[in-house]
């Protein structure tokens, strides 16, 4: 297995199309635009598409920092500054028949309770309203659900939804809305539930390899997961808009496996030359999705787990750069 060794190399390895996704992409006949597109998977997503050959795909963000923007135009990408809560703005925004909403607020929710509600709920109405002939791909969040067993796969698509925290709820405020006016308007739509993609920079298997690395203790509270490579997950949403629908089409996306804390934790210090700190005790419950459905359409995801540990742990090794966001998974009261 080749290690990546460099930022330049992460990126090439997550915005690589597979054949699979060059066919996808071939089929659309028009621009794609990413509304919210400097996020943690938004730039990595657009590359994947000019990569794959889309007509044109076009990035929409409040750029808060310049760079972004400058480095999204050298990849190939149409970016356009705009501040999606203005109506102005929105509204100035070209058409495009095929739409990610991918705009959405979780780190710092706790605290700013009016700007999340804002984003989350109020945003997604607003962007079916705008775009009523599109086909959307709306990223929401596996937190909508209730926990789980340990034990069980996960929640399904069909299973009740019961959030918890503000965060969640104002997620789940975002999807009915979408699915309110994607069956008033025949908008074709799909609503993405994502748990929690991984990357070298971000995830929680880099935040598992920091506490390690720092020898500061591992909260088992939360003692079970689901993870899917930020390369699979792209490559997925790059198939995704053939399944959108009307009434909306709700998909869960994430990793095959439940994987425990304790052995992923277990396993990163052994690559890594360091024995874990654990404290507490795994609950029999936790926040896991079971993405059957997804892997129906399109296969499993092409990089396992295994190999997704085997990276993490060299990039803490070399010292590779991370974002400094935590994912907060360990939250069991829903406050991020």
């Amino acid at each position: 297995m080749q290690q990546i060794q460099t930022e330049p190399q992460l990126i090439d390895q997550m915005t690589t199309p597979s054949e699979a996704v060059k066919d996808a992409v071939s089929k659309l006949d028009g621009d794609i635009m990413i509304l919210g597109i400097a996020g943690k998977m938004g730039p990595t997503l657009g590359e994947l598409l000019a990569r794959a050959g889309a007509n044109k795909v076009i990035g929409v963000s409040r750029f808060s920092n310049p760079a972004d923007q400058q480095d999204l135009n050298a990849r190939g990408i149409t970016t356009h500054k705009c501040d999606l809560l203005d109506e102005t703005a929105l509204n100035a925004l070209p058409d495009a028949p095929y739409i990610y909403l991918m705009a959405g607020h979780k780190f710092g929710a706790t605290g700013n309770e009016p700007l999340t509600w804002a984003m989350n709920t109020m945003l997604p109405g607003k962007i079916l309203q705008r775009f009523p002939k599109s086909r959307i791909v709306y990223v929401s969040s596996g937190n909508v659900y209730k926990y789980t067993s340990i034990t069980s796969s996960g929640a399904t698509e069909s299973d009740p939804v019961e959030p918890i925290g503000e965060y969640a709820m104002s997620r789940l405020g975002g999807e009915r809305l979408a699915e309110f006016y994607s069956k008033q308007q025949s908008t074709p739509l799909s609503i993405v539930r994502l748990f929690y993609a991984t990357e070298l920079r971000y995830g929680i298997l880099i935040d598992i390899a920091q506490k390690i690395h720092d020898q500061t203790p591992i909260d088992l509270a939360m003692g079970h997961v689901n993870q899917i490579w930020q390369g699979d997950a792209n490559a997925y949403l790059a198939q995704m808009f053939p399944l959108c629908e009307s009434p909306a089409n709700i998909i869960n996306m994430t990793g095959k496996e439940v994987l425990p804390i304790r052995e992923l934790a277990t396993s990163l210090g052994e690559r890594m030359g360091i024995n874990p700190i654990f404290e507490g005790t795994e609950s029999d419950n936790a926040l896991l999705g079971d993405a059957n459905k997804m892997f129906n359409h399109f296969g499993l995801p092409q990089n396992p787990i295994d190999t997704i540990v085997d990276w993490v742990a060299h990039w803490m090794k070399s010292g590779g750069p991370t974002l400094g966001k935590p994912t907060k998974y360990e939250s069991r009261t829903g406050k991020f």
